[in-house]
């Protein structure tokens, strides 16, 4: 039986080995984006997190887990509450339903293109 070596491409899915292949180009942007899959990532296998956790985490400023967040927040994959513990204000993160579903479509089509590229 001949094997494809058709790989995914901007024009969108090829067959490979035939079944089709994800495109590169129709990745989930939202996501791919390095600091919103490192948020996005972390809050999968917490059930929250603060803003100062995130930081920590990802080791990077106020700034950019604020811009980021809001990115995901207005997307519907993460939620925000904020409050106050004592005088300090305290925002917390979860990942929403619509941001795990998000980040399992952007998983399964890493792996099609990890898989399309090792089938060369």
């Amino acid at each position: 039986m001949a094997r494809s070596n058709a790989l995914p491409t901007a024009s969108g899915p090829q067959r490979v080995g035939g079944r089709k292949a994800a495109s590169a180009s129709s990745l989930d942007r939202l996501i791919h984006e390095r600091m919103r899959l490192g948020i996005v990532s972390a809050l999968t296998v917490n059930e929250s997190l603060t803003f100062s956790d995130l930081k920590k985490l990802l080791n990077t400023t106020d700034g950019n887990i604020s811009v980021h967040a809001r990115k995901l927040e207005d997307a519907q994959y993460i939620a925000c509450n904020k409050s106050f513990k004592g005088r300090m204000p305290k925002t917390e993160y979860r990942l929403t339903g619509a941001g795990r579903r998000a980040l399992e479509r952007y998983l399964d089509h890493m792996e099609a293109l990890i898989h399309a590229t090792r089938e060369r």
